[in-house]
């Protein structure tokens, strides 16, 4: 793809296809396939891209291969191999190994050597060689050797002197250039005039064919007025404005090379009661690994023994190393700072939390910000306009001079200098860096519209426990009506067992410090936001907020309204409809709460605490944070129905929650924000996740959002202002060709390079 035109033309014959919808994206040079299909085919895909005109490039792997023992072995299995899926594959007997090829990204290393073992044969270790062939800088070599002579000549014009130059040595030098690297622009422009559009490769194309054709017709009538160096040096320009660009957008997209390079390729592993080193891609679920000081874990694993200290800097963003013992979690791509341990491996290869990441940074890195429409629509009618442009400007020059020479010379700089690469890129480089910025700082967001919606936020909805709060309440005092305290959280533990609530937790670890072996429960039914019921014990048992377990009397609504007052939350507990009692609950603050509720103040945004909990509890905590604005006792449904309520007014609400409760108000809000340690419905329905499980960050990913908005504002002005002025200034015959094909590629590196200007941001 050479501009956004080549972009919206790839999306348009994908969209073609049934049960497909695509989105192209020009900066990271990736398109996003979503289908309805489960069984959905890549190669109609590639098929359908490539009739376009474009290619997926691919990737090679080489592995050992075992177990062969004549040619036939290695027939046999390339017929098994080429079976598979989008590979091809060749195998040699000689040297004993497979060379797989497939469209970048496809191939799945766990599938090819099943393939392999189910054929006889084996792979004992990763690819000897993973390479993704890249174009040989052959073609812009040969340019740049042909167009160096040409400055000779164009040193002499200075001083008015012409044809030092022999004509018939730049003849052979510009013809070399316009039909040997020059042919990818025929070629590109061939494909878009065929799909019914044009792109940056019709104007090039098109401009240095003008120059080339018209300097061969002066040279056979014998004039002087040759413009051999300007179809060279345009196109080496162009060639070395594409170079200088793909390096600038490598950068880009640098977190995601940077995420890859966390996890390890290999891992001590315990089989058959002996250690060794095998590759990430062979171990299994359930297996031993050992990490020792200093080394990069290689999955998502439980300690069984030792400690450590562990940077998780990766997912959180924290500098400071966590510590970790016996029982903790530890992550893939995280690494023990100080100390040595043993693991159980959970999740491995694509499961990890790593994969996940790497996964949520390359979708909202290739999406589309709705800030991108304005730019897409301009470009989709951007070439089609700068053709009239210059048609006009020939017309009305030969019309005014009476020098067709001339007329065509303004003609083709209007043409060059009117790429529309800048304005395909103003956009895409930008989020890239913003979304890898925030991965890097414990802030993923799902998409590119996330991004720049986080930026509107005026209001933000947050809820109470686990958000504000540290979300891990303890039990701090029993009012009892009926029975034994043992009993009351005995049977609140048993059903509370089966939520996810920090407050079930709360229980469960009372019923333990008691060593309180949990019942059975059955008939377990739950009402969001109120509570649970359940059969034990042949008893139906409620458990859960006060006014929905029961009717209270006078003296039960005294008893509650001191405990709320005294900042708890307040649960009950009622067997066959007879209230047994009360259970207080006390949850803490989060460290940081205060301070991170008073910086979103101070930013212009007005906070609103929504709680499920009782007035008194709510007023406390909101009290204590500097929260003006709350609402207790607070159904998912009444959260969801307010924000929508709010978003009437005009408001742009954000939402951030870390329960099951709070999904439905995190799908209404424009933005939401989900606590990494939440509940996983909480995590998917997020626009943005913290993986530090901090309040404050939220101010930090609203920043960022701004600061890239910033930046694709800025992009986008220097994109339409360049070409404003460079127009017009190349129709009066203001900018010599060769000027405006330097310039024309200045004004990509620029937009690209102000974009990674934005990795100066700090949280």
């Amino acid at each position: 793809m050479t501009c956004s035109a080549c972009a919206q033309r790839i999306e348009k014959v994908l969209n073609r296809l049934e049960g497909l919808q695509a989105s192209v994206n020009f900066a990271s040079e990736t398109a996003q396939i979503n289908s309805s299909n489960p069984s959905i085919q890549i190669a109609p895909i590639i098929q359908a891209i490539e009739h376009a005109g474009y290619q997926v490039p691919r990737q090679q792997v080489e592995l050992p291969i075992e177990g062969m023992t004549c040619s036939a072995c290695a027939l046999r299995l390339e017929k098994v191999l080429n079976r598979l899926p989008n590979l091809s594959a060749q195998v040699n007997f000689a040297n004993e190994t497979a060379q797989i090829s497939a469209p970048r990204g496809l191939i799945d290393l766990t599938m090819v050597k099943a393939a392999i073992e189910k054929a006889g044969f084996s792979s004992p270790s990763t690819s000897i060689n993973t390479a993704t062939p890249t174009e040989t800088p052959w073609l812009f070599i040969i340019a740049i050797v042909c167009t160096l002579p040409f400055l000779i000549e164009m040193g002499g014009m200075l001083f008015g002197q012409h044809g030092i130059l022999p004509f018939a040595v730049q003849f052979v030098l510009a013809s070399m250039v316009q039909f040997i690297p020059g042919l990818r622009f025929y070629r590109g422009a061939y494909f878009a005039l065929r799909g019914g559009a044009a792109n940056m490769d019709v104007l090039v194309a098109l401009g240095t064919s003008m120059a080339w054709l018209y300097s061969c017709w002066a040279w056979y009538a014998g004039r002087h007025d040759l413009y051999f160096e300007a179809s060279a040096a345009i196109i080496t320009l162009v060639m070395l404005g594409k170079w200088l660009e793909s390096r600038a957008k490598h950068k880009t997209a640098s977190a995601i090379s940077e995420l890859l390079a966390l996890q390890p390729q290999t891992a001590k592993v315990e089989r058959d009661g002996q250690w060794q080193e095998l590759p990430i891609s062979s171990i299994q679920r359930g297996d031993t690994l050992m990490v020792r000081d200093g080394e990069s874990i290689a999955v998502d694993g439980v300690i069984l023994s030792g400690s450590i200290a562990v940077d998780e800097a990766m997912l959180t963003g924290e500098s400071i190393p966590a510590s970790k013992t016996i029982g903790d979690t530890v992550f893939a791509g995280t690494r023990s700072s100080q100390g040595s341990i043993t693991i159980q491996a959970n999740s491995i290869g694509a499961e990890t939390q790593l994969a996940a990441i790497i996964r949520m940074v390359r979708q909202a890195q290739g999406s589309k910000a709705p800030i991108q429409r304005l730019a897409d629509q301009i470009a989709a009618i951007f070439v089609p306009v700068v053709l009239g442009i210059a048609l006009l400007t020939f017309v009305a020059t030969w019309l005014v001079l009476h020098d067709s020479s001339t007329a065509l010379i303004h003609a083709i700089a209007v043409l060059v200098i009117a790429c529309p690469c800048a304005l395909g890129l103003a956009t895409p480089t930008a989020i890239m860096v913003g979304v890898g910025l925030g991965a890097k700082n414990g802030l993923l967001f799902r998409n590119a519209s996330a991004l720049e919606l986080a930026s509107q936020i005026d209001t933000l909805i947050v809820d109470k426990t686990g958000t504000l709060t540290e979300g891990k309440p303890k039990v701090s005092q029993i009012h009892l009506f009926n029975g034994t305290e043992s009993d009351l959280i005995l049977q609140a533990a048993s059903i509370e067992a089966h939520s996810q609530h920090p407050l079930a937790h709360a229980l469960i670890s009372e019923a333990q410090t008691r060593q309180l072996p949990l019942l059975t429960a059955s008939e377990i039914h739950t009402e969001v936001g109120l509570g649970m019921s359940a059969q034990i014990n042949n008893d139906q048992v409620k458990v859960g907020r006060p006014d929905w377990v029961t009717p209270l009397n006078n003296a039960q609504k005294t008893q509650l309204e001191a405990m709320t007052q005294a900042g708890q939350t307040v649960i009950a507990l009622a067997k066959n409809d007879q209230l047994q009692g009360f259970i207080g609950l006390k949850d803490t603050p989060r460290a940081d709460a205060k301070a991170a509720v008073k910086s979103l103040q101070l930013a212009g945004i007005n906070i609103i605490m929504l709680t499920g909990d009782n007035p008194a509890t709510a007023a406390a905590i909101a009290n204590e944070l500097g929260i003006t604005t709350f609402q207790a006792q607070m159904s998912p449904k009444d959260k969801a129905a307010l924000i929508t309520q709010l978003q009437a007014q005009g408001r742009h609400v954000a939402m951030a929650g870390d329960g099951i409760n709070d999904a439905p108000a995190l799908a209404a809000a424009n933005v939401s924000f989900a606590m990494q340690s939440g509940a996983s419905v909480a995590i998917e329905t997020a626009d943005i996740t913290l993986m530090h499980n901090d309040i404050a960050h939220i101010a930090a990913a609203i920043s960022l959002s701004k600061a890239t908005i910033r930046k694709i504002r800025q992009n986008l002005f220097f994109a339409f202002i360049y070409n404003a002025l460079g127009i017009p200034v190349a129709a009066l015959g203001l900018l010599n060709p060769i000027v405006a094909g330097a310039a024309m590629a200045m004004s990509s590196i620029s937009v690209v390079s102000n974009a990674l200007l934005l990795k100066r941001w700090k949280s």
